[in-house]
């Protein structure tokens, strides 16, 4: 199977470095929104969408490129990853709207993922940040348990 991760990250890395920690068990190319043509996904059997967080929501170049997807023909399995410097409301999950959306276009989305990263947004930005040393080991360690179990669920790598 195909598997490709569709990653936004601008400040830190953090997102980065969780994109890469997941694309390592499902054998995924990790890539910019704007590196892919939205309809190249149609060849992917797996496609994981992921990005910082920006005052609760997914950063919006991820947001315009899901938007501007084509509806999938064929079934095509999705996830949605995100990093945040404060954790994720119960009530109000980061990755839902683009869950939603995915799941309008097509996509059967199947698991999601969040991860704790360094954050130095505006109240932060005086304190030098929070969550500093994160991602950190264990959090890079859970993301590649996350793919793992995806690689074994959807058979995605080899």
């Amino acid at each position: 199977m195909k598997a490709v991760i569709v990653c936004v990250s601008v400040s830190h890395g953090n997102t980065r470095r969780i994109a890469e920690a997941i694309a390592r068990p499902l054998a995924a190319q990790v890539v910019e929104p704007e590196e892919l043509d939205p309809t190249d996904l149609a060849e992917a059997d797996l496609v994981g969408f992921g990005s910082g967080v920006f005052t609760g929501r997914l950063h919006p170049r991820l947001r315009r490129f899901v938007h501007a997807l084509p509806a999938t023909r064929q079934p095509c399995r999705a996830f949605v990853f995100a990093t945040s410097g404060l954790p994720e409301p119960g009530f109000r999950p980061f990755t839902r709207p683009l869950e939603r959306r995915l799941a309008a276009k097509g996509f059967e989305v199947i698991d999601g993922f969040t991860a704790r990263g360094h954050d130095t947004w505006l109240p932060f930005k005086p304190i030098g940040g929070i969550n500093k040393n994160r991602p950190d080991a264990r959090d890079l360690a859970a993301a590649h348990t996350f793919a793992a179990a995806l690689t074994a669920r959807t058979g995605s790598a080899s």
